[in-house]
């Protein structure tokens, strides 16, 4: 999707789950340090938090290459958006038979 963005088949799987531990790690971090600091940035925070995780999965991780300033910015954006995306409908999937007795009752 992005030309200055790779990433294996393989090391997906070890990138999801170094992205997802410095996101779960970090977060909380950035979030008070913000609030301290820059309480303006607040709304930022979860933007700031995926760079930063973008940033760590690519040092740590030999199967994903992110090359160029815009490739940064635009695969920052793009892993956001999913992010927000997915903890919305996630929930719905894992709790769907809940909601429907829920309505149901």
């Amino acid at each position: 999707m992005l030309d200055g963005f790779s990433i294996g088949s393989v090391a997906f799987v070890v990138s999801v789950a170094i992205f997802t531990a410095a996101t779960a790690i970090l977060g909380p971090f950035i979030a008070k340090l913000a609030l301290k600091n820059a309480n303006y940035l607040m709304g930022g925070i979860a933007l700031v938090n995926t760079l930063v995780a973008l940033l760590l999965t690519d040092i740590f991780s030999s199967g994903i290459s992110i090359e160029g300033l815009s490739t940064w910015i635009l695969a920052t954006l793009i892993v956001w958006l999913f992010s927000i995306i997915g903890s919305l409908l996630l929930p719905l999937f894992l709790f769907k038979k809940t909601l429907n007795k829920i309505k149901e009752d």
